[in-house]
C-alpha cells in the first residue's frame, strides 16, 4: 500500500533560493527547470535564458553540452538543466549557470519563429495584436509584471479586509433579477426560466450584512454595455465590501482610504521588483480630499472655463478636470466626489435627509477616472418600498431582496472597486484592456 505524504522535496532550486545563498552555492552544481525565454548564439558559446515564475536566469552553454544542439532547442521549450553556479554581476540576479546537461521536458511545434519577440524589454506592437496572441504576449516580463501587481492589489485588499473583521463571501453570478436596474444585462435561458449574469453582488452583500456585519468579495461582474471605449469592459473584477452599524457614508470612505493605503504599502513591500520594472510611482492614500458633486462641477467650470452641460452626472472630461484640479491644488491623485444626484443613483441609495435631490453616496476618482462607486444604503423596509414605488417599481418583484429589510438590517453601506481600472490608473496605462488578462468587450470573446 502506498500513501501520499504531502509535497515531495524538490530536487530543483529556484532563482530566489540561489540568489539568497549565492556565496554558499557558488561553484556548486544545481538543477533548475524553466522555459526558454531567448537564445543568444555567441559562436563558441550560447546564452540560454530561462524563464521561471520568479523571472529569468542566464545559462551558459558550450556546444558540446549533453542534450544541446542549435536545431534542437527553441524558444518556448521547457527544460530541466544541470550546471555549476558562477557569480556574475552582469547577469540577472547576480549569477549564471554554466550548464553540464540539458533535459528537454517539452518542445514547441512552430517551424519558423515565435509570433512575438517576447524577450524584448517591451512589446512594441499594437494592443490588438497583443490581445489576439495573449497566451504568447503574457510571457513578456513587463506583461507578466502587470498581473503580478494586480495579484498584489487583490492580496492586499483581502489581507486588509480580514484585519478589519470582514467575512469573505461568495455570491451567485447567475441571478433572477438585476441589482442596478436598466437593460444592460446579459440574459440567459435557465431551465425554462429567465435569468441574468450578475451586474453586481449588491443584493447579496446587503443580505449578508445582517448575518456577518461586515462582508467582502473579489469576483467577476457582467455589464451588457455596448460601449467600445478605453475604460469599459463587459466582464470585469469587482472588489466589493459592505459594512453594517455605520454612522454615515463617511465611514465607508474612511475604510476605503485605509484599505488603499494598506494595499499600496503592501505592493511596495512585496512587489518592488514589478513596480520598478514598470516604473510605477505609488500614490499617497493616507488622506484623500472629498468634495460635493455640485461643488466639484462648479470648481472645474470656473477654473477651466468649462460650461456645465449635465447637472445630474459627471462626463468623462469633467472627471479628468476634477482629477487635474485636485492634483494641482492639493497634490492628490485621488479625490472623493460625494452627494451624487438621486436621479442617477440606484433605488437602494439613501437620499440625503437635508436635500433629497442628492444621495449619501460617492465616487472615488483616481487620476481623473472613476474607480469606485459606493455609499449608504436604505435599511428601513418602508422607506425602501416607498422609493421603489416612486420609481415605478413593483416591490413584489424584489421580495427576496426585501426579506432582509423586512426582518431587520443595521444601518449599512459599501462600495465596489473596478480592479482593472484601478490597475490601469496605477500603471498609467491608456486602455483598460492592457490591465485585463483576457478582456471581454463588444468585439472580443477569444482567446
Amino acid at each position: 500500500m502506498e500513501f501520499v505524504m504531502g509535497i515531495k522535496e524538490s530536487k530543483t532550486m529556484s532563482i530566489s533560493e540561489i540568489a539568497e545563498r549565492k556565496e554558499e552555492v557558488a561553484n556548486n552544481n544545481v538543477t533548475m527547470r524553466g522555459a526558454v525565454h531567448t537564445i543568444r548564439d555567441m559562436s563558441e558559446i550560447t546564452f540560454l535564458v530561462l524563464r521561471t515564475f520568479e523571472g529569468i536566469v542566464q545559462c551558459v552553454v558550450n556546444k558540446s553540452v549533453d542534450g544541446f544542439t542549435d536545431q534542437h532547442i527553441k524558444e518556448g521549450a521547457t527544460l530541466e538543466v544541470y550546471g555549476e553556479v558562477h557569480l556574475e554581476d552582469r547577469a540577472p540576479n547576480g549569477f549564471e549557470i554554466v550548464l553540464h546537461k540539458i533535459k528537454v521536458l517539452s518542445m514547441p511545434s512552430y517551424d519558423t519563429m515565435m509570433p512575438l519577440p517576447i524577450a524584448k524589454r517591451k512589446l512594441n506592437t499594437s494592443l490588438e495584436t497583443k490581445l489576439s496572441l495573449r497566451p504568447i504576449a503574457l510571457r513578456n516580463l513587463r506583461e507578466r509584471a502587470i498581473f503580478k501587481i494586480q495579484e498584489g492589489i487583490v492580496r492586499g485588499f483581502r489581507e486588509f479586509m480580514y484585519s478589519q473583521n470582514f467575512t469573505e463571501i461568495r455570491t451567485p453570478k447567475i441571478v433572477a433579477g438585476n441589482a442596478e436596474g436598466g437593460a444592460n444585462v446579459f440574459k440567459l435561458e435557465y431551465f425554462g426560466k429567465r435569468a441574468f449574469l450578475a451586474q453586481s453582488p449588491q443584493f447579496y452583500k446587503q443580505t449578508m450584512v445582517a448575518v456577518y456585519d461586515r462582508v467582502f468579495e473579489a469576483a467577476p461582474v457582467f455589464r451588457a454595455e455596448k460601449h467600445n471605449t478605453t475604460r469599459h469592459l463587459n466582464e470585469y473584477t469587482s472588489l466589493d465590501f459592505e459594512m453594517g452599524y455605520i454612522d454615515g457614508f463617511e465611514d465607508i470612505m474612511g475604510m476605503e482610504c485605509a484599505m488603499l493605503d494598506y494595499v499600496f504599502q503592501f505592493l511596495e513591500k512585496h512587489y518592488s521588483k514589478e513596480l520598478a520594472m514598470l516604473e510605477v510611482k505609488l500614490p499617497d492614500a493616507k488622506k484623500i480630499p472629498a468634495v460635493r458633486f455640485d461643488k466639484a462641477k462648479e470648481l472645474v467650470a470656473e477654473k477651466y472655463d468649462r460650461k456645465i452641460r449635465n447637472p445630474y452626472d459627471l462626463e468623462p472630461e469633467e472627471e479628468i478636470l476634477i482629477g487635474r484640479y485636485f492634483k494641482e491644488e492639493y497634490d492628490s491623485d485621488l479625490v472623493f466626489v460625494t452627494h451624487y444626484p438621486s436621479k442617477k443613483r440606484p433605488f437602494y441609495a439613501m437620499d440625503d435627509p437635508e436635500d433629497k435631490k442628492f444621495t449619501l453616496s460617492f465616487d472615488l476618482l483616481f487620476k481623473g477616472m472613476e474607480i469606485t462607486t459606493g455609499g449608504q444604503r436604505i435599511h428601513d423596509y418602508e422607506e425602501q418600498v416607498k422609493k421603489m414605488e416612486e420609481r415605478g417599481m413593483d416591490p413584489a418583484d424584489f421580495s427576496n431582496y426585501l426579506m432582509c429589510h423586512k426582518h431587520g438590517i443595521p444601518p449599512h453601506g459599501g462600495l465596489g472597486i473596478g480592479l482593472e481600472r484601478l490597475t490601469m490608473k496605477l500603471l498609467d496605462e491608456n486602455n483598460v484592456r492592457e490591465t485585463t488578462m483576457f478582456p471581454r468587450d463588444v468585439s472580443r470573446l477569444e482567446p
